[in-house]
């Protein structure tokens, strides 16, 4: 995670005509009116802080700026919506709800994406601040453990949050099974997995495995109207306000006819011809987000 942190901060510094490390809500306008685009740092997975707290204060200091506790297996903090064991804490462990309150403290958005409903629910209580869902679906859409039900996309909005739309096919519709593939993708992982510590020419090596698995059994792909399903579904239930785009692109998202950001303007020309406005496209795409960060740095500045 460090390592991560580190190699984000060098993209940046060697490509300063065109990014900048944002640190605060405010800095998202200026770096946008100076022509740049906007760097924030966050946490998926609280897995390597480890069990000492004071480690989120460190990733803070170096910029990070969301944090979710968890990713597909359960760990020390709290239970995830897709472990095939089911809960181990019943939501967040004890030390999963210290971390809770660190992030109030330091000014850190919460992120319930990947966690388990009953994480959702305590984090909802638990947080002196909104909290967000960074790439999550609507469950009325497609019935997945990783998509939020509409009772509480209802209890996210009251109190302020934001869901942002993921574009994960298998999260968005029923895709076909493709064994050839998951076989091959599971050896890999496998193979990854084993060699943590990789050196540049292994990682080219499996990335190089990677694009001939995808040419050899290309991935089912959900469709562009899949994802405007999700995305006007949620819109419709809680508004503009509480909604944004979170399509994981690193993660494996992506969709016939949107496979990556320059297809963005197809959300845009969507959303207007739905009768949204520009003023609403200006909160999905970002404003809503930044002002999350707002409320929590507000609420660690008054303690």
């Amino acid at each position: 995670a460090l390592e991560r942190s580190e190699a984000i901060r060098e993209m940046v510094a060697a490509n300063s005509e065109n990014f900048e490390l944002a640190l605060a809500a405010e800095d998202a306008e200026r770096i946008a009116a100076a022509g740049k685009r906007i760097v924030y740092q966050s946490i998926e997975n609280a897995y390597p802080i480890g069990e000492d707290l004071t480690n989120l204060e460190r990733f803070f200091n170096l910029g990070v700026r969301m944090v979710g506790p968890v990713h597909f297996a359960n760990n020390q903090f709290a239970d995830s919506a897709t472990d095939p064991e089911g809960p181990t804490w019943q939501g967040l462990s004890p030390l999963g709800k210290e971390l809770v309150k660190e992030a109030n403290r330091l000014g850190m958005i919460l992120d319930a994406s990947h966690a388990h409903d009953l994480v959702f629910d305590q984090m909802l209580e638990l947080s002196a601040t909104p909290i967000i869902l960074s790439h999550s679906g609507a469950k009325a859409i497609f019935d997945h453990p990783r998509n939020i039900d509409d009772a509480r996309l209802l209890q996210l909005a009251e109190q302020g949050g934001v869901i942002q739309m993921n574009a994960l096919g298998a999260y968005l519709t029923e895709l076909p099974s493709n064994p050839e593939r998951q076989a091959a993708m599971g050896e890999l992982f496998a193979e990854m997995r084993a060699t943590p510590d990789m050196s540049e020419s292994r990682r080219e090596e499996l990335t190089q495995r990677r694009r001939e698995i995808d040419a050899r059994f290309p991935p089912a792909l959900a469709t562009f109207e899949d994802y405007m399903d999700h995305f006007l579904h949620v819109l419709e239930l809680i508004g503009p306000d509480h909604v944004g785009v979170g399509a994981d692109w690193d993660g494996g998202g992506g969709v016939a006819g949107m496979r990556d950001i320059a297809a963005f303007p197809r959300i845009t020309e969507r959303l207007l011809a739905e009768g949204y406005t520009e003023e609403d496209l200006a909160k999905i795409w970002g404003g809503n987000v930044t002002w999350l960060l707002a409320a929590a740095q507000t609420y660690a500045a008054g303690q």
